[in-house]
């Protein structure tokens, strides 16, 4: 594979234009699939064709990985390879991809190692930027030949990092509580949007801590009802009762805790599985100095290492 000058992989370097299918003429996502690893097993070699076939099409059925506007990234990871493969096709007019989206005009079909966890995803964060250009799809479907459509990614200078990091892995974060919220918030937030945590920021958006179900409770029942046997007294929920009538009084840092785990963005994914097994906690943060800018469940990690 051709390097680039900081000893990251060329994009550009997992394919050729023998691997790309210009202008197809095909309207309909999976005959294109086939097609293109008919062309990759003809000029790189993927083992057997149906397999793979089956492969792609579990995963997209399952959930298409449209990453962009006019954009899919289909990928599988096959026993049969021993290195990342690309193969490319264009639509001027746009197939159906999926029902209810829009064509789709740039494909970007990945195949990776089986033994290669993140190699998807290593693939992903290097295509991140044209992927989010709502024009790049349009423009690469309008070049006329498959050499000038390699050298448009081989021109971006586009690289795959050296290691998958936390932030290949994160996704955003769409619910946190503010350091002036008080318990009632707190609960509101679990009961709406059935969480088990939730981060806490302060007015300039820093990373201060996390509220958890499991300190809610903890709040709820004191301490010597965790060592009795007979719960008659507090039948009727005595202790939730009273909880009601103080939630609005209560400030979150109050019931804040401090065990959980961080790690930064361009921290290795090694580091996250680290941190997710040290603090034995169902999630990472993921901070861009103090700011909170992703989070990393380790369910979410552990389907896009050994899945992805």
């Amino acid at each position: 594979m051709a390097k680039s000058g900081n000893n990251n992989v060329r994009f550009s370097s997992l394919f050729t234009p023998a691997h790309i299918i210009c202008g197809t003429q095909l309207s309909q996502r999976d005959p294109l699939l086939l097609e293109m690893l008919k062309r990759l097993a003809m000029v790189k070699g993927i083992g057997s064709v149906d397999d793979a076939y089956k492969a792609v099409l579990e995963r997209e059925n399952d959930m298409p990985t449209i990453v962009g506007p006019g954009i899919a990234m289909p990928h599988a990871r096959l026993p049969a390879i021993n290195q990342i493969i690309v193969a490319v096709a264009t639509s001027k007019q746009g197939i159906k991809y999926a029902p209810d989206r829009d064509p789709i005009k740039l494909i970007i079909l990945t195949l990776a190692p089986k033994t290669a966890p993140g190699a998807y995803l290593q693939a992903m964060s290097s295509l991140a930027k044209i992927c989010q250009d709502p024009d790049t799809a349009n423009i690469v479907a309008q070049l006329p030949t498959a050499e000038k459509v390699w050298s448009f990614f081989d021109h971006g200078g586009l690289v795959l990092s050296d290691y998958l990091r936390a932030c290949d892995l994160m996704t955003p974060v769409t619910v946190k509580l503010q350091e002036h919220d008080n318990l009632k918030d707190a609960i509101d937030l679990f009961v709406r949007h059935q969480v088990r945590d939730v981060p806490v920021v302060d007015k300039d958006d820093d990373f201060i801590g996390v509220v958890t179900t499991h300190e809610l409770l903890r709040v709820c029942l004191p301490d010597y009802i965790l060592w009795i046997e007979d719960l008659t007294p507090i039948i009727n929920f005595e202790p939730f009762a009273e909880i009601l009538r103080k939630e609005s009084q209560t400030w979150l840092t109050e019931i804040m805790t401090m065990d959980y785990a961080t790690v930064a963005e361009n921290a290795p994914a090694a580091q996250v599985a680290k941190e997710l097994a040290r603090r034995k906690v169902d999630h990472a943060y993921v901070l861009r100095d103090k700011k909170l800018v992703g989070v990393i469940s380790l369910a979410m990690f552990l389907n896009k290492i050994l899945r992805e």
